[in-house]
């Protein structure tokens, strides 16, 4: 259930301050963060990129797979069993999604995503047995927390929160940015965004959602406008993170928690839309897991937020979306 295809492009043509209100003005932030590149707009009375930074280094100290020192790797080495704030949340919400999804989105694939290569490793296509042992360490529905220490099913048990991390951490830094004052602000990250209020120019956020049109191909769908009411949009699909085995044959990211194997779907990705990024992002994963655009919808309708879903339909793409999701 790792990710990540990024088919949701900001498309803000304002980089810098047209106007000011009351001593404010529009900065940008611009930088890397979690292997990905993030684009910041905002206006207030004064720069918050210091404060940008720490919220990207809080994150990444303690939910971050690819950093050896960061807390979720200890809690996976078995190291500590100790958490904090920021693993607590992230743990809630993923147990919230795995059980309105039907377990088909589980973070504690971690294992399976290590041998398929998506994780840190990079090995070749996994043999029956191993998949079947490294099953054995996988279930959220196993795992708790008791005060601040989490309980694994079993030592061998590894959280994955790539697909939900980076969009907590975008909620992170809206909430600092709100703590601040701030009430207009888009925040990008790696094709995740969290927008409220107006843009530079007085108007709405306006993002642009990509439809996939075979092999690494994509073509623009739709303009979709966020605000002025806190609102995110999180896609996932398969279509750019692939691997290919000694037969030629290629197959997804998308791991099933049930089989350890890349999930049989239908679904082509998945754009989620609510006032949570976290949410949004841990939501479209599973709908790429849920194997077909019914299934998807059905999830969707579990949590209350907005999707559009993209299914390949024999040699053709369909469009599957709630009501309220509009261009």
């Amino acid at each position: 259930m790792m990710k990540r295809a990024v088919f949701i492009l900001p498309l803000i043509s304002v980089l810098f301050l047209t106007f000011a209100s009351c001593g404010q003005k529009y900065f940008t932030s611009d930088g890397q963060a979690w292997a990905t590149l993030y684009h910041i707009v905002y206006l207030s009375p004064r720069d918050l990129a210091d404060s940008i930074s720490k919220e990207i280094e809080a994150v990444n100290d303690e939910l971050s797979l690819f950093n050896p020192l960061s807390e979720l790797s200890a809690v996976n080495d078995g190291t500590t069993d100790s958490i904090g704030i920021r693993f607590a949340d992230v743990f809630g919400l993923s147990r919230y999604v795995w059980e309105i999804s039907g377990s088909v989105y589980d973070p504690t694939i971690g294992p399976v995503a290590e041998l398929w290569g998506f994780g840190r490793s990079e090995n070749a296509i996994p043999t029956d047995s191993a998949v079947e042992k490294a099953l054995e360490a996988v279930g959220m529905g196993e795992c708790s927390i008791r005060g601040n220490r989490i309980v694994k099913k079993s030592p061998a048990t590894r959280f994955d929160f790539s697909s939900v991390a980076k969009g907590y951490g975008i909620d992170c830094i809206a909430d600092m940015m709100e703590r601040n004052g701030v009430e207009n602000y888009m925040i990008e990250i790696g094709g995740e965004v969290l927008a409220r209020g107006v843009n530079p120019k007085g108007r709405a956020w306006h993002i642009q959602i990509d439809s996939p049109e075979g092999g690494m191909e994509h073509k623009p769908l739709g303009i979709k406008a966020l605000g002025p009411d806190r609102t995110a949009l999180a896609t996932s699909g398969n279509y750019r993170n692939i691997r290919t085995d000694s037969l030629g044959r290629r197959y997804g990211h998308t791991l099933s928690p049930l089989t350890g194997r890349p999930a049989e779907t239908s679904v082509v990705s998945a754009t989620v839309e609510s006032s949570s990024c976290a949410l949004a992002d841990a939501l479209a994963t599973a709908c790429m897991a849920s194997g077909c655009a019914d299934s998807a919808m059905a999830i969707i309708a579990r949590s209350g937020c907005e999707a559009l879903i993209v299914e390949a339909r024999g040699d053709t793409l369909a469009i599957v979306s709630t009501p309220d999701f509009k261009f």
